[in-house]
């Protein structure tokens, strides 16, 4: 037996003896897609108490199941439309599958659409708290933490400036500061590698690889290749809504190259 094939048999042998912290079922993923353009709620009323709304089905997820080993980086990869963000969902609890089953073991930190519980209105200071009070955090856990997450958004120049004057990149880096002021179980990242200009992402990169090496296990979407590649261990090809290919990263970039 050559080096290699001791390698890998020994990487086998510690994937045996971790558990599954995420296990996903047979999920499948329905929405109803409304036919036509409904302009008011009083149209919406009329239509349904008339049963003259009329959808088309559109399976996002179509029996997807792989699992997910305690400690392991595993990758999602597809091409646009193909159901990473709505599979990244359903294992984070924002949708119920409309079949199968998810399980997980642990606390999970999504990191999926940043800044979508922001109000736009308010400041930096105040989205922090209000964030982090939706995160179930208690304010005087935000306080502990207040100068980390500012010092890492750098944004102290603009903490008392409502949000709404902040461009895109400024709210995600001020987002993912604050979901990572934790140390997760879990963490789920919808690509978020690309928040920020190349220095904050270098930054990213090193807290989720700060957190891997305390023990996180984490789920990531990304279309960067070389992100995949240096960072996950196995990694899953999404095509349509179902699991083209699921193994080795190297081999399912491959794959996802040739597409």
């Amino acid at each position: 037996m050559n080096s290699a094939e001791k390698q890998e048999n020994l990487e086998r042998q510690e994937n045996q003896e971790k558990r599954a912290v995420i296990q996903v079922r047979n999920v499948s993923m329905l929405f109803n897609l409304n036919k036509e353009r409904i302009d008011s709620l009083k149209e919406y009323v009329i239509k349904f108490l008339r049963r003259q709304l009329f959808f088309t089905e559109f399976w996002a997820l179509s029996d997807v199941s792989f699992e997910v080993l305690q400690g392991e980086v595993f990758g999602i990869l597809g091409l646009n439309g193909a159901g990473k963000s709505t599979l990244l969902k359903v294992i984070a609890g924002v949708y119920k599958p409309t079949r199968g089953r998810v399980l997980i073991e642990g606390a999970v930190a999504p990191l999926i659409e940043l800044g979508a519980g922001f109000d736009l209105e308010f400041t930096a200071r105040e989205n922090v708290f209000m964030n982090g009070a939706m995160l179930g955090h208690s304010s005087k856990y935000m306080l502990e933490r207040y100068q980390e997450i500012m010092d890492f958004a750098d944004l102290w120049e603009f903490e008392n400036v409502p949000l709404k004057n902040f461009s895109s990149g400024m709210v995600g880096r001020l987002g993912f500061a604050i979901a990572t002021s934790v140390q997760p179980d879990i963490l789920i990242a919808d690509e978020i590698l690309g928040v920020g200009d190349f220095k904050f992402q270098a930054r990213c990169e090193d807290r989720i690889r700060n957190m891997i090496q305390n023990g996180t296990t984490v789920l990531l979407v990304s279309h960067s290749i070389e992100t995949v590649k240096s960072m996950c261990s196995r990694a899953l090809l999404m095509e349509k809504g179902r699991v083209a290919a699921y193994g080795d990263t190297e081999d399912i970039c491959a794959l996802y190259e040739s597409r």
